[in-house]
């Protein structure tokens, strides 16, 4: 049971890039990756080294890139990448993008976001909170390219 659910899971990572990957937003191309951080020791002593997610478990860290490349002759400005996140991982640091805690409805930092619990008190949200990220990329050169990258945990 458990190996089909790390499976499942492995899967579910991998198609979390698929529509980032096929997505052409006008004249820039996205693809995107994700690898697990592993140590390797080495004669220097321990590293941590990017690897491909062929098992994943609970705790273990996750990179999630997506490049973008404007395939035109003229700047690109204020392109978006939005990407939900899998519900099987929590975010493990902020970065320079925006989030969401309401399924991409509403982006702001993550200071500015507030959780309404059940019984109606407020709290300020939290990493494991976050259901969306989004980056605005300012300006692409034209033929220029670049890339964008999120930490995450398996949950």
């Amino acid at each position: 049971m458990f190996a089909r659910t790390l499976i499942a899971f492995s899967t579910a990572v991998a198609a979390a890039l698929l529509p980032t990957a096929a997505f052409a937003q006008g004249a820039v191309t996205l693809s995107g990756e994700v690898k697990v951080v592993k140590m390797e020791m080495s004669t220097s002593g321990n590293q941590e080294v990017l690897v491909e997610p062929t098992s994943v478990l609970p705790g273990d860290r996750l990179v999630f890139t997506t490049r973008f490349t404007n395939n035109t002759s003229a700047t690109v400005d204020n392109f978006v990448i939005s990407n939900p996140l899998p519900k099987a991982i929590i975010l493990t640091e902020t970065g320079n993008f925006d989030m969401s805690i309401d399924g991409g409805n509403t982006f702001a930092g993550l200071d500015m976001l507030m959780i309404t619990e059940p019984d109606g008190t407020e709290r300020p949200a939290e990493l494991s909170d976050v259901t969306d990220i989004r980056w605005t990329i300012a300006s692409i050169a034209p033929g220029g390219s670049g890339q964008v990258k999120y930490w995450a945990a398996v949950r």
